[in-house]
């Protein structure tokens, strides 16, 4: 699996994945399923690298103290808005605002994606961010969920 990174704006960022067939439905189901909660836990925070307390202890985990209330001089790590997934031939891509958080929610999802190929269905090529010859997108991309204030 192929991944690559164009230019790259955690406001206004793409995910373009590449299949190696049409996916079908209920593939489609388990992309969904992926971006969604991926997005979900970046919502709530989740990608704050600032707070890897385990991460940083290393292995040996058992019987560790967990700050519960880390620094307040930490900047918070939401991820702000999210598009559905949409589908063309062997290509998956989605629109993301990824606010505040932090890069290791792209490796995470990296990770998460790698694994679904090896298991589930083949991909070919992820590339994170920028424009796709074939499926243009508009300048300022904003889902029909968000509105612009106007009634």
């Amino acid at each position: 699996m192929k991944i690559q990174f164009r230019e790259c704006d955690f406001f206004n960022l793409w995910i373009w994945i590449r299949f190696a067939t049409a996916p079908s439905t209920m593939e489609q189901q388990y992309v969904d399923e992926i971006m969604n909660s991926w997005f979900f836990l970046g919502k709530l925070g989740g990608f704050n690298a600032e707070n890897l307390q385990v991460q940083d202890t290393g292995l040996e985990i058992s019987y560790m103290n967990y700050d519960p209330n880390p620094t307040d001089d930490t900047l918070v790590a939401l991820m702000h808005n999210m598009a559905e997934v949409e589908y063309q031939g062997v290509w998956a891509r989605c629109w993301f605002d990824l606010g505040t958080t932090d890069a290791i929610a792209l490796d995470i999802l990296l990770n998460a994606l790698r694994q679904f190929s090896e298991d589930y269905v083949a991909i070919e090529e992820i590339i994170v961010g920028g424009e796709n010859e074939d499926w243009p997108t508009p300048d300022h991309y904003q889902p029909d969920f968000v509105t612009d204030g106007r009634n």
